[in-house]
């Protein structure tokens, strides 16, 4: 495996990736899927190549010579602190530590790039399994949500009723 900065190039492999892993029946097969909670698609090429383009946002990805792209994460400076989102490990590698090594990376680049403190995401707060999954790895749950508010079919359409996000941080080790 190696890791690489994405470059616009790659951007229709991460929506067919992302996507793969977080809806559908493709989802199902790896624990993160999010198919339970929202149909839809979870990203579009528009909102993936708006990240890429963003100032101080960066995808990184885990790439094999047997498969391409199998993982993947953004990491968006905010201010002082650093955001994580859209961690994705292709359903067919999860459960092999590929995602940590993805998070590993990110908070790396954070605290070496934009000499980040801190990393925080948001992760929807029925999803207690990946929360907890995150506080394995030294993230903290915060008091704080946010309602999930879903746009022109990117993000998903919910299946339930008041679905909001859970906010998590992580002090960064200097």
């Amino acid at each position: 495996m190696n890791l690489r900065t994405a470059t616009i190039d790659d951007a229709e492999a991460l929506v067919t990736l992302i996507n793969k892993a977080y809806r559908g029946e493709s989802g199902k097969r790896g624990w993160t899927t999010e198919s339970d909670y929202l149909d839809g698609i979870r990203t579009d090429r528009a909102d993936i190549e708006g990240i890429m383009s963003a100032e101080n946002s960066v995808f990184l990805l885990l790439c094999s010579d047997e498969n391409g792209i199998v993982g993947s994460v953004n990491v968006r400076k905010r201010g002082d602190d650093c955001y994580l989102g859209m961690l994705t490990i292709d359903p067919e590698s999860q459960a092999g530590g590929l995602g940590s090594q993805l998070i590993q990376a990110a908070e790396n680049y954070a605290r070496e790039v934009w000499a980040s403190r801190k990393m925080t995401m948001t992760v929807l707060s029925v999803r207690s399994e990946l929360i907890g999954y995150y506080e394995r790895r030294g993230y903290r749950l915060t008091e704080e949500r946010r309602a999930f508010i879903p746009g022109n079919g990117v993000f998903g359409v919910p299946r339930v009723q008041g679905l909001q996000f859970a906010a998590l941080e992580k002090t960064l080790a200097v």
